[in-house]
């Protein structure tokens, strides 16, 4: 079929549907009656001839053929949108324009404070949102243009996302002032006689450190699992538990504690982190422009690819 014959409009709604899996929803993301959306909807299941969503409970649930279509679908929506909003115009100084840069939490300490110096600098009207993505959904959020950008690791993600190097940063170990078994370093026997705590979103699985430990066949204590490094560094400060973690994110949440920061008694390499944006939004002036400011702040920082900290 002809793309001319077809009504662009219903891939709006049907990208609604997906992202917010419900029509009720839907149509107060748009701004549409639901009559409408399930109006659109029919029409979609007669293009295809597939229902795309089927209802699980109050969840609006796609079909094998939605979720194979949907990237290309966003992708198509993103396109239309940087056309239509002009973005060949960009200019910071003026524009009002709000961004949304996902990072892990363990890099908000670090990164914002440069960046958000920066935008004030040369865009004082731009807003930064820096939402924490689920990283199976971060190629799909690129695409559709929920997400401008994201700072993590490097992961197995296809060629239609680029990536750019912007830190390393290495593993170091917390322990509080006057701690009977620790003083201005540890070795690894000392570390492995003590007791640990794991700071990670996740409610289970092993840290990366406790990942290098088992390839020597060690394993340490856990004796606290929480989910935030400062909640971490209290506790240490007034226990006699370790904490591992990046070294960048230590001296920045360790400032108030004064715990010691010891070097990691097994020799681990630097992890890298990078920058990734959608290959749709490759030369998007706007776009383009925040990744610059991105890498600027980062140039700043302890660590940073081609710095001299």
């Amino acid at each position: 079929m002809h793309i001319s014959r077809v009504d662009l409009n219903l891939f709006t709604v049907f990208e609604a549907i997906y992202a917010e899996g419900s029509i009720t929803r839907a149509s107060v993301k748009m701004n549409l009656t639901q009559p409408a959306i399930s109006h659109a909807l029919g029409r979609l299941r007669l293009l295809f001839d597939d229902p795309l969503f089927e209802r699980q409970g109050h969840v609006m649930v796609p079909t094998p053929l939605a979720r194979s279509m949907v990237d290309s679908v966003r992708q198509a929506l993103r396109g239309f949108e940087l056309t239509l909003s002009g973005a060949e115009r960009f200019d910071p100084a003026s524009s009002t324009r709000g961004f949304a840069l996902a990072l892990r939490d363990v890099l908000e300490a670090t990164m914002l404070p440069p960046l958000m110096t920066r935008i004030a600098e040369l865009a004082p009207a731009v807003t930064l949102s820096a939402p924490q993505a689920e990283r199976r959904e971060l190629e799909s959020e690129l695409a559709a243009g929920t997400l401008d950008a994201a700072i993590d690791v490097l992961l197995p993600l296809s060629d239609q996302v680029r990536h750019m190097p912007l830190l390393q940063d290495r593993t170091v170990v917390l322990a509080r002032q006057g701690h009977p078994g620790v003083r201005g370093a540890i070795d690894l026997d000392g570390y492995l006689g003590e007791e640990h705590i794991l700071a990670s979103s996740r409610r289970r699985g092993p840290g990366l450190e406790d990942v290098e430990l088992s390839r020597h066949g060690l394993q340490r204590r856990i004796r606290l699992r929480c989910q935030h490094y400062y909640a971490a560094c209290r506790v240490v400060s007034q226990s006699d538990l370790l904490l591992t973690m990046p070294e960048r994110l230590a001296r920045v949440v360790n400032q108030q504690f004064g715990n010691q920061i010891l070097a990691f008694p097994l020799a681990l390499p630097a992890f890298d982190v990078f920058l990734y944006w959608h290959a749709s939004v490759d030369n998007d002036p706007a776009n383009r422009w925040l990744r610059e400011q991105v890498a600027y702040a980062a140039g700043q920082m302890p660590g940073a690819v081609g710095s001299a900290g």
